[in-house]
């Protein structure tokens, strides 16, 4: 069989059609807003410790709730997405959330601002499962590994562009307008998201909420000991990579570089490097073993940390996109090996994908607070350094697994 007749064999929207472009844009709006929704607050934890006279770690949790409550939502949202549909149920989420951000420009003292946070968190929990569903449900299987890193692509543009974003909007806008700006940029993506995407065309609805078939099928996937390994590294790295970034305002304000928030919120354009390099490792899976390239990302990403011990501005920079480019191309290859490897029940595999995800990031991100607060940074280098470490020794278990 030649390799045109197997492509057009393969059931889905094929790569290289109208179809698949307009589905690759409507997901990278959708990462987009996810990501600058929940992650524009992160350059703004210095000014929310100053005003609030809260500590650092403290002021993570503007962030850290956010993701806590994302991550159970996530569990929700991809058994209502089997009764209610894929593509009502994210742009719901994206509005509503988009909203949210504007309410907490509103709220009048820090309790209620987390308040908001985390019903921000809870709606946009009815986005990235459901994202990966349907494109698992709806692109052919040689297309999937480049639309998922698109995706992630659009994730990582997201977050810059929301830590960027409100960076250089702070110095020209009080923090309450810049949230709010943020989340009306956002509302437009969701709006723009709807018209884009196509209905799906290989999803079966399931007529009402069967608790136990969901059970079931969350317990069947944890029980698959490839994508439990997966879980728990993707925990680990993408707690890593957001404790790194929550304190990275930090070190930057202070000795020695005394950064303004403006100057700090373009260190987030290392981003940039996670754009790039998230498609380009979503295409590797289809010639490297899934198993290397995450050995490859989290060797990267060690080297970023060893880089940002440095005093030198230049060095430190390098570090974090280091950082970046390690965290963005694991984060590709795993997701879309979660895809992969699932069989039946995609949407509650990629769910737990998300939910160890968003947890991880959490806990790691708000607990890097205790390191920085009795550390420094060299406290917090030497914990996410730990991890790294135990990440290592998940991508040695999944190279058993993959060549067994």
């Amino acid at each position: 069989m030649t390799t045109s007749t197997a492509t057009k064999a393969e059931p889905g929207v094929q790569s290289g059609t109208t179809l698949y472009r307009r589905i690759s844009v409507a997901m990278f709006f959708a990462g987009f807003a996810t990501f600058s929704l929940l992650y524009c607050v992160q350059p703004l934890l210095p000014s929310f410790a100053n005003h609030y006279h809260i500590t650092p770690a403290n002021s993570s949790l503007a962030l850290s709730i956010s993701t806590g409550f994302l991550a159970f939502s996530i569990l929700l949202s991809s058994a209502f997405s089997e009764a209610l549909g894929r593509r009502g149920l994210m742009t719901a989420s994206m509005i509503g959330a988009s909203i949210l951000n504007i309410v907490a420009a509103l709220a009048t003292s820090w309790h209620w601002l987390l308040v908001a946070r985390a019903l921000e968190g809870i709606l946009l929990g009815g986005v990235p499962a459901v994202a990966m569903a349907y494109l698992a449900e709806e692109i052919a299987p040689r297309g999937f590994g480049k639309i998922m890193g698109l995706y992630v692509g659009g994730t990582a543009f997201g977050g810059m562009m929301g830590r960027v974003g409100m960076g250089s909007l702070i110095e020209w806008f009080n923090w309450q307008w810049a949230l709010a700006i943020i989340g009306i940029i956002d509302l437009i993506a969701a709006i723009a998201f709807y018209f884009l995407l196509p209905p799906s065309k290989n999803f079966v609805a399931v007529h009402g909420i069967n608790i136990h078939h969901h059970i079931r099928a969350w317990v069947g996937h944890i029980g698959s000991i490839r994508l439990l390994y997966i879980y728990l590294f993707i925990a680990l790295v993408f707690g890593d990579f957001v404790a790194i970034l929550n304190y990275t305002g930090f070190r930057m304000s202070g000795a020695p570089f005394f950064l303004s928030p403006t100057e700090v919120g373009f260190i987030f354009l290392s981003y940039v490097s996670g754009i790039i390099v998230s498609p380009i490792a979503g295409n590797l899976t289809n010639k490297y073993h899934r198993s290397s390239l995450l050995f490859i990302s989290v060797a990267i990403l060690a080297l970023g940390l060893v880089l940002t011990l440095t005093n030198s501005l230049f060095w430190f920079i390098v570090g974090i996109i280091c950082v970046t480019i390690g965290f963005f191309s694991a984060h590709a290859v795993a997701s879309s090996w979660v895809g992969r490897i699932a069989v039946g029940a995609k949407g509650h595999a990629t769910a737990l994908y998300l939910l160890f995800y968003y947890m991880g990031s959490s806990f790691i991100g708000a607990f890097g607070g205790w390191f920085w607060f009795h550390g420094g940074w060299d406290m917090v280098i030497a914990f996410t350094g730990t991890l790294v470490i135990i990440a290592f020794g998940f991508c040695y278990l999944l190279r058993r697994r993959e060549l067994a």
